[in-house]
């Protein structure tokens, strides 16, 4: 359901249109479309090459879990996005590019550090502040899992190669296909993570993710937790202590999801079914 401004609705309404619209053309799903009274997920938009884009397996993955996708377009006013987040239920924060690590938490940039989109940034950690304190359930995947910790006052391995140091190394960027789970995480019992997958975990708390970054959590952000690990000790999953509705995932569930691998499907429906 929509909330509160009807100024945030007006300027809402044709992304909304589009979103859905686009959705169901270029999806090629065979989901229904949610229900009318179904929660507005927003999706935060890439912006790497001046256009705001949505990977589609988002969406896909959103409208299974029962939620209504909407593409939030990346803005540097900070009234429009907080427009924004009165006109949503929920928030995803999407993958990307680099965060920029001298201006988010003050290092220098190191060799093999990738492309970095400064509007983005400074969108994408606003949102996610700004969602936060108005109480909208967020998860961040990806790039998006290292922007909460950035907005909350954590630092990142900007390069996991040339930082980490493990006895048991792990490649973190595969290639292979979306859907398919390439390296292990150990998810931590008692954490909201554990609880939402609990029905698909080993009996080691372990499963099988796929993995696309170079980058991840260092730092933890103060009022954060790790949740989840990789074997060579990466955080792959961090949530806000307090609150069981801000999570974020280092590893992709919407491709799986979006190929119709449910294992996953929880992260969303945990999301969706936080904002009704």
């Amino acid at each position: 359901m929509i909330r509160k401004s009807h100024i945030a609705r007006t300027f809402f309404i044709p992304i909304l249109f589009i979103t859905l619209f686009t959705g169901n053309i270029y999806a090629q799903s065979k989901e229904p479309v949610a229900q009318k009274k179904a929660p507005i997920i927003g999706l935060s938009a890439t912006y790497e090459t001046g256009q705001n884009t949505v990977p589609n397996t988002y969406i896909i993955a959103v409208r299974k879990a029962g939620g209504i996708p909407v593409v939030l377009p990346v803005t540097d006013d900070l009234e429009i996005i907080s427009r924004m987040v009165e006109a949503i239920d929920g928030l995803i924060l999407t993958g990307g590019e680099d965060l920029d690590p001298l201006l988010w938490y003050g290092e220098e940039p190191l060799p093999a550090m990738g492309t970095i989109v400064p509007i983005r940034d400074f969108f994408d950690i606003h949102l996610a502040r700004t969602a936060v304190k108005q109480g909208i359930p967020v998860l961040g995947i990806c790039r998006g899992e290292q922007t909460l910790n950035v907005a909350f006052g954590g630092t990142l391995y900007q390069d996991i190669p040339s930082q980490v140091r493990s006895a048991t190394p792990v490649k973190h960027n595969q290639k292979a296909p979306r859907e398919y789970g390439s390296h292990t995480i150990t998810v931590t019992p008692g954490t909201v993570l554990h609880g939402i997958l609990k029905d698909v975990l080993e009996k080691d708390n372990t499963f099988r993710v796929n993995s696309y970054h170079h980058q991840a959590v260092k730092d933890v952000a103060p009022g954060f937790k790790v949740s989840a690990y990789a074997r060579d000790g990466v955080p792959e999953a961090i949530e806000m202590v307090g609150n069981p509705n801000v999570l974020g995932v280092q590893f992709h569930p919407e491709g799986p999801v979006s190929q119709g691998y449910h294992a996953l499907l929880p992260i969303f429906q945990h999301l969706v079914n936080a904002a009704r």
